[in-house]
């Protein structure tokens, strides 16, 4: 499921290319938004789908070894500690996974994600969690699911091919990966003996809501909040000044004001969090001298106002 910081980003994506375009359409910008959030979804499939295609590559070389005159040489060819984990088994039995991946038209069907799926075996193959999943005698379902975990995040989800075929799928992917694989994680800790109803939603209904709203809001109240950020920044030259730091500065005036069960600290922190990684190496100091000062005046004026526990003065 989505965390605020990964709406954020989204948020700010949105609302960097809205400003970017010389065709500026709001529907177009808000399709654009949710299209980019949504398109996350496929990703977090392929990789709950991916384990169940390593399997099945898998079970195929294990039937080549069994007809090789070179078996003798190599038993492990044999060994079906993998094939046989129960994590895989459940990910390949659930009919709700089965149901929504048909319903998003995801699969690992295809030439090039099958050569995807030869590679990314071979290489774990390879490596020494797999070794010491084969050798590892003791196969109950929460052992396989610690397996299955560290083989997932050590291999799989940061192999180099595997971003690449990402990439080239999909223009939204980009900075997607991590949260992505952090919820596939998250599913796999989740998955009970025989339980089928495990696959993760995206986003509850409320946030939602916050990302909409900020969005439009931010779009809605630009204008006033760059004449405030004007006041803020007059010591600063117009050309030396970020595009990236004014528009994240934008939204951050816009959540603290338009959300008052968000605490000002969290919202200072986050946009300061997300600058480090989305603008220039000095932006985070000075957004955070900029948006301190000012959230300190609007606080004053009555401009913020913060509801709910922990949050009145």
């Amino acid at each position: 499921m989505l965390n605020r910081r990964h709406l954020r980003i989204k948020i700010l994506q949105a609302f960097y290319a809205y400003y970017q375009s010389d065709n500026q359409s709001y529907p177009a910008g808000e399709k654009e938004l949710y299209h980019s959030i949504n398109k996350m979804y496929d990703m977090y499939l392929y990789l709950l789908l991916i384990f169940s295609e390593l399997k099945r590559h898998a079970s195929i070389k294990i039937e080549e070894a069994k007809r090789s005159k070179f078996l003798e040489n190599n038993t492990d060819l044999l060994n079906l500690n993998f094939v046989n984990n129960k994590l895989i088994l459940a990910l390949e039995e659930s009919t709700q996974l089965k149901s929504i991946a048909k319903d998003s038209k995801i699969s690992w069907i295809g030439d090039v994600e099958q050569d995807l799926i030869k590679k990314i075996y071979k290489s774990i193959l390879e490596s020494e969690i797999f070794k010491e999943i084969l050798s590892d005698n003791n196969q109950d379902f929460k052992s396989n699911k610690l397996q299955l975990c560290n083989l997932f995040k050590n291999e799989v989800c940061n192999h180099d091919l595997l971003h690449h075929f990402f990439e080239e799928k999909s223009i939204y992917w980009h900075d997607d990966l991590d949260h992505i694989a952090s919820m596939v994680i998250k599913t796999f800790k989740s998955i009970e003996f025989e339980k089928d109803d495990f696959v993760l939603s995206l986003w509850k209904d409320d946030e939602q809501d916050y990302t909409i709203e900020l969005f439009r809001k931010a779009i809605l109240q630009k204008e006033e909040n760059d004449k405030l950020l004007e006041k803020y920044t007059k010591n600063w030259e117009s050309d030396r000044l970020a595009k990236m730091d004014l528009l994240l500065m934008n939204l951050a005036i816009t959540e603290a004001k338009e959300f008052s069960s968000i605490p000002l600290k969290v919202t200072l922190n986050e946009y300061i969090e997300i600058s480090k990684f989305y603008s220039t190496p000095k932006s985070n100091g000075f957004i955070n001298g900029v948006l301190d000062k000012l959230f300190a005046d609007l606080k004053k004026e009555g401009s913020i106002v913060k509801v709910g526990r922990g949050l009145i003065e």
